[in-house]
């Protein structure tokens, strides 16, 4: 070999060492596959990004905003309250050796009743049909907690997402018919009847390709709230005939910190344990808005 030749492998052999040295840490390697919707695993994964977060305990805000219509038998639906709510929440990655992967899912939630015209926050409230004044009991429940979603919960039926890709974005409707036992009424409802019912219809939309990148932990996604339910007990409405329609629409926030003025100032003067998520091991039952205001009426009765 002449000395050209030898210089020529010299140098292609020195040219060499940083592709071969980048190639062992990583840095040639090809991104990761986009996580697929078809496979159970990677579908709890999406659903949890959509939720929360893939990162362990990282707390994520929900914030959303909308209006209260009174319905009642015989005469016109009434705008009785807008409102401002957020949730914060956090998720915990579980294994199960038949289950698989999964993750459960801790959250605590707001919700503020708003005067129509002066979007005050409300502190008490003219009921129109009776002429009395109600003092207002904002929705306050802390925990609000899932049960845990696996892989392969179901045995031969995989998790698989109710939702739907089309056009580049994901859309997902999950309704929540609720019917239990009210904490307000007696032991025998399921004879004198005061059994709770309600409805809640969540809607999500966000970018597909934002939800199945597997580099990032959590996904932007637009919400759309909306409930049918009893009147509220503060509003000491009784028997009389009628519901509530609340609607509402919002977003998963980038940081806690992008929720707005009005309720970032009412958490820190009176909810100051709502700007993070509960810790994810928490096994408290979970608040409604009827065990709330039963809590906050029997500390009334032990003051007196």
């Amino acid at each position: 070999m002449n000395m050209k030749n030898l210089l020529l492998c010299l140098l292609l052999f020195v040219s060499s060492i940083p592709l071969v040295e980048a190639q062992k840490k990583g840095k040639n390697t090809l991104p990761p596959p986009r996580l697929d919707a078809n496979k159970p695993e990677d579908a709890v994964k999406i659903m949890r990004k959509l939720q929360a977060s893939l990162q362990d305990g990282e707390s994520v805000t929900y914030w959303w905003e909308g209006n209260v219509f009174s319905r009642v038998p015989g005469e016109k639906d009434r705008l009785l309250f807008t409102y401002i709510a957020m949730n914060v929440r956090a998720a915990q990655t579980m294994t199960d050796p038949e289950k698989g992967y999964g993750y459960r899912m801790v959250s605590r939630e707001l919700l503020l009743y708003m005067d129509p015209q002066t979007k005050q926050v409300l502190k008490t409230w003219k009921n129109p049909w009776t002429g009395k004044d109600a003092e207002v009991m904002h929705i306050a429940n802390d925990p609000v907690n899932s049960r845990p979603t696996f892989a392969n919960a179901n045995g031969p039926t995989p998790f698989k997402i109710s939702g739907q890709f089309k056009e580049g974005m994901f859309f997902m409707t999950t309704e929540v018919p609720l019917f239990y036992s009210n904490p307000l009424a007696g032991d025998y409802q399921e004879f004198v009847g005061g059994t709770y019912q309600a409805i809640e219809i969540f809607n999500f939309v966000c970018s597909e390709t934002d939800l199945l990148d597997p580099t990032k932990n959590s996904s932007e996604g637009i919400v759309a709230w909306n409930r049918v339910s009893k009147w509220l007990p503060w509003m000491e409405m009784g028997d009389r005939a009628g519901q509530l329609i609340f609607s509402g629409l919002g977003k998963k926030l980038k940081t806690w910190d992008d929720l707005p003025e009005v309720l970032k100032a009412e958490i820190k003067a009176n909810y100051p344990i709502y700007t993070t998520a509960p810790p994810v091991d928490d096994t408290r039952p979970n608040e409604t808005s009827w065990s709330y205001f039963k809590k906050v009426m029997e500390a009334k009765k032990t003051k007196k």
